[in-house]
């Protein structure tokens, strides 16, 4: 991102512009990525099965993401109020280091895993869509959100991605931070062998 440039987003009637120089400065210090799943992880959508389970569709790029930040010796948390067999399933594979979910109180459960593993706020990313997200993204040091959020999540968002949730906004987030803290020309001379 060039300094002094603004990013903006239309979203709705609303334009939402943001500071890139700030977005850059901000990206530098981030080591652990936080994301809501439904809505961010995921489009949102929840599919119902006979037998009581949910289905989840997650984006297999999201999930090359997600190892790649963790190559990078980075961290990654999902905190939702929801939950359940599939999303275990997707931390499993990626071997995603922190999961809570089912959690009603998702800014008290973040903050006691803060305060127990010793993470500086300013260190984090947390990527939400909807209103629940609000108070943990006001106490990172880069939040972010998909286009798809709600406007007032779009409001408070340090950075909007192009693309939305469950449609590689995760991956986009990933690369954007390991460029900007010039790690990505490493991770990627595994593939050009």
């Amino acid at each position: 991102m060039p300094a002094g440039s603004r990013l903006c987003y239309a979203g709705g009637v609303t334009t939402y512009c943001i500071d890139a120089a700030d977005v850059t400065a901000r990206a530098a210090r981030i080591t652990h990525l936080f994301l809501d799943c439904d809505g961010v992880m995921t489009d949102g959508a929840i599919i119902s099965l006979p037998d009581g389970q949910e289905a989840k569709r997650f984006d297999i790029r999201d999930g090359h993401g997600i190892v790649l930040w963790r190559r990078a010796d980075r961290k990654v948390g999902i905190i939702t109020g929801r939950g359940g067999p599939a999303l275990e399933r997707r931390v499993e594979e990626l071997q995603i280091e922190y999961l809570i979910q089912k959690t009603y109180d998702k800014l008290g459960a973040f903050e006691a895993l803060v305060s127990r593993e010793g993470i500086h706020h300013d260190s984090i990313a947390y990527m939400g869509d909807d209103v629940v997200d609000l108070p943990l993204m006001r106490r990172v040091g880069l939040a972010i959100a998909p286009p798809n959020a709600v406007p007032e999540v779009l409001e408070h968002a340090h950075l909007v991605t192009e693309r939305s949730g469950g449609n590689g906004a995760v991956r986009e987030v990933i690369e954007l931070l390991l460029k900007i803290q010039g790690r990505w020309d490493d991770l990627m001379q595994r593939y050009l062998v």
